[in-house]
This record gives C-alpha cells, sequence and structure tokens, in this order.
C-alpha cells in the first residue's frame, strides 16, 4: 500500500503544476514578460524564455507543464549556464490547434529553436516526458545535444514502463473524451495530451544506441515509471550512467532539488570516464 500511495502522489504532482511549492524568488518563471519571447517555426508559435549566460543549457518540461516546474533549477543552472526554456507544442502558452501531438514532433521543434537561436550543441535536462523528448532529440538531432540527463522517462506506453494503477488513473479519461463527440476548446487539448500519454512513444530499445553523447539516466525508486524500465534505457545508451534516488518519486526535480541540481550540474562540467571508471563522474 505505501508503495501504490507513494506512485499516486508521484503522478499528481506530474500533472498539478499548481502543487509545485513556489519559489522565493519574485521572478514570474513562464510568464516573465521581461524575457518571454514567441518564435515562429514549423507551423506554431513557441514561447520561450531565457535566463543567464555561459554554455547553453536545454531544459525540457514534462506533459501538461511549462517552463514554470523548473522554478527550482532556473535560478542554480542560470548562475553558469545559459538557460534556454519553451513551452513544448499545445502546452503552456505555444499553442497550437492542431490535431498532431508526438514526442517526435516535440523533438523537431526544439532542435528548430535551437537554430533559432543560432545554438549548434547544448547541455540538455529533461523531466518525463521531457526526458523522452531529450532521448529522441540526441538520437533524431545528435550534433545538438552536448550531454543529456533525463529524468522519469518511458521508451512504450505499458505495464514494462509504468505500473498498471497509472493505467487504471489516466486510461478511463482518455477513453471518455476519445468517445465525445464536439469537444471543447480545453476537452481537444486535454484530448491531445492523454492521448500522447497513453499511446505514445513506441521506441525500441535498440534505437538507444544511436545516442552517443553522455547521458545521465534518472529515476525514483518509487518512480512512475518502473525502475527496470529506466535501467533498461541506461544499458542501451553506449556513454550513459545511471543514478536512482532512494525514497524518491517522479518529481525528482522538485523534492531533490539541491541533489538534482548539484549532481546533473557536476556531470554536464565532469568528462567522461571510460568503462574501467563506469558510474563515477564525480
Amino acid at each position: 500500500m505505501r508503495k501504490k500511495n507513494l506512485i499516486l502522489l508521484s503522478l499528481a504532482f506530474s500533472f498539478l503544476g499548481n502543487a509545485y511549492p513556489q519559489n522565493s524568488k519574485p521572478t514570474p518563471y513562464g510568464n516573465n514578460p521581461e524575457v518571454g519571447k514567441y518564435y515562429s517555426l514549423r507551423g506554431f508559435r513557441m514561447y520561450c524564455e531565457i535566463y543567464g549566460q555561459g554554455e547553453p543549457l536545454l531544459i525540457i518540461h514534462g506533459n501538461g507543464g511549462s517552463i514554470a516546474d523548473f522554478r527550482n533549477q532556473i535560478p542554480y543552472f542560470s548562475k553558469k549556464y545559459r538557460v534556454i526554456l519553451a513551452d513544448s507544442r499545445s502546452q503552456g502558452k505555444s499553442a497550437d490547434p492542431g490535431d498532431s501531438l508526438s514526442y517526435e514532433m516535440m523533438a523537431d521543434d526544439l532542435a528548430c529553436l535551437l537554430d533559432t537561436l543560432q545554438v549548434d550543441s547544448a547541455f540538455v535536462i529533461g523531466w518525463s516526458d521531457g526526458g523522452i523528448n531529450s532521448l529522441l532529440l540526441a538520437m533524431r538531432h545528435p550534433q545538438k545535444v552536448r550531454k543529456l540527463a533525463s529524468t522519469g522517462a518511458n521508451l512504450v506506453p505499458d505495464t514494462t514502463a509504468v505500473p498498471q494503477e497509472i493505467w487504471n488513473m489516466v486510461r478511463p479519461a482518455y477513453a471518455q473524451l476519445k468517445n465525445k463527440a464536439n469537444l471543447s476548446p480545453r476537452e481537444h487539448q486535454q484530448f491531445k495530451l492523454l492521448r500522447l500519454l497513453c499511446d505514445q512513444p513506441h521506441i525500441p530499445s535498440s534505437a538507444l544506441h544511436a545516442i552517443h553523447c553522455p547521458a545521465l539516466i534518472i529515476g525514483g525508486d518509487h518512480d512512475v515509471i518502473w525502475p527496470s524500465h529506466t535501467l533498461e534505457i541506461f544499458e542501451n545508451i553506449p556513454r550513459a550512467y545511471l543514478w536512482i534516488l532512494p525514497n524518491s518519486g517522479h518529481s525528482t526535480p522538485v523534492f531533490y532539488k539541491d541533489e538534482f541540481n548539484r549532481m546533473v550540474d557536476v556531470f554536464f562540467q565532469k568528462p567522461y570516464r571510460q568503462i574501467q571508471n563506469v558510474g563515477r563522474f564525480y
């Protein structure tokens, strides 16, 4: 029962951005008129905010999230990086009325955004769906990713990756909207995100062999993603490290923000070491 409760709590924090603790800094991340800009690319207008100076760092949010989800990361990383954050297609302030939505589309959107910003390559952090996008970005646009840190990602939408309890929570809502005629604009938006969650991704583990940059694969031991699935991702990336946080759910960047920020930063700054030192970058 304890494990189930932790899983359900993790899911709640994954999808309810308003549940995150308020940051003490007054900067309105995700709705900051001083730095926020729209970029017209690939058929929609992507909302983006940039903080700090230094080497570029792209941070990617999860399903139904936004830039504001990284209020615990922006102040830390912007001290030494040029932190680039965007609301993904059909999420946050990046509205897209079209019916199509896939992880591949979003990965290509991010590559186009980096091109627009004249960024040749960047460090990348991805959380949940953003973790999936970070993997696909490294697969589809390898020249764009120096190193990546992915937390809470999955390769398939089934019980080999996600416990049945989670599907019991989300699939009924998806089926209800799928069978409903004349969806309102808000319902249409919800349907697109639930369809993405329930029907995608479909990434063969062998396809991860195409990721040649160093990768830090992260998960909680009580994540909504089975630790065994996170291990599968790690094992199929040639230059990967694995970090499973004890007593942690899906929201590693929130509840373990200090450890998360420090460890990811160390990973980005330290050189990759060969197999004799596997698992060590500190």
